[in-house]
This record gives C-alpha cells, structure tokens and sequence, in this order.
C-alpha cells in the first residue's frame, strides 16, 4: 500500500451535526451548575472574605453559564479547500499555411 492509498480527500465543508453541538453545550452548562453548586455550598461552610467571594461566584455564575451554553460550537481553525484548478491553456492559433 503506498501513501497516495492512505490520503483521504474532503469532499465537503459540512460542520459538525447539530447533535455534537447540542451535547458539548449540555456539557458545558452542566459544568458551570456544578461550579454554582460548589460555590453555594461553600458560602455556607465558610468565613469571611471566602465566603463573599462564593456568593458572588453563586450569584454571577447562573448566568454565565447560560451565555456560555448558548454560544456558537466552536469551529477548528479554518482551512482552505482542497481543490486545486487544473492549469489553464490558450488554444493556440492555427499556423498560417504559405500559399502556392
């Protein structure tokens, strides 16, 4: 098997399934709650500056989440096509025939 077997050509620029996109967005809001979660217990549990500092974190954090859920999926880096247009040649002109 030689290299030129192994290449794979990309036929399209289609993004990920919406499906993909809804999933990491479940994440990601999933993750920030648990934070929220974390932060309003511990405000419980603490003392002083720690405390306040959690509330906050408990207050602010509901809606960060909620712009960080609604944020567009994260694309890779762009990248060029992968269609090369083959050279283009002038016809050439018909030689002129001597007459007899």
């Amino acid at each position: 098997m030689n290299k030129r077997d192994d290449e794979v050509q990309v036929i399209t620029s289609a993004s990920a399934p919406a499906s993909q996109g809804l999933t990491a967005k479940e994440r990601r809001y999933a993750f920030s709650m648990a934070l929220r979660t974390v932060c309003f217990l511990g405000a419980c549990i603490a003392d002083g500056w720690l405390r306040w500092t959690l509330v906050v974190g408990a207050v602010f954090l509901p809606y960060v989440s909620v712009v960080l859920a609604n944020a567009g999926v994260r694309s890779g880096p762009a990248r060029g096509s992968d269609f090369v247009p083959m050279e283009h040649r002038a016809i050439a002109a018909r030689p002129e025939r001597d007459e007899i």
